[in-house]
């Protein structure tokens, strides 16, 4: 499969705009799981411009995006 980098670009919402994975979504997302994080577009805005890319970040943000106690 050709990787599609420039397209990917024009909608990529991740802030680390010097990451060499940025854009080459496969290689992104094996970066973050291997971390054990989800990859930054994932969140919602004000969550991606937190850096912390974790699970339980995750978890919370979208809980409270959905209204949903943990």
């Amino acid at each position: 499969m050709e990787c599609k980098k420039e397209e990917n670009l024009i909608d990529c919402t991740c802030t680390a705009t010097t990451c060499s994975n940025r854009g080459v979504c496969c290689d992104c997302v094996r970066h973050h799981r291997e971390q054990g994080q989800i990859p930054g577009c994932f969140f919602t805005p004000a969550g991606e411009r937190t850096w912390d890319r974790s699970i339980e970040n995750f978890v919370k943000i979208m809980a409270k995006k959905y209204n949903i106690s943990l």
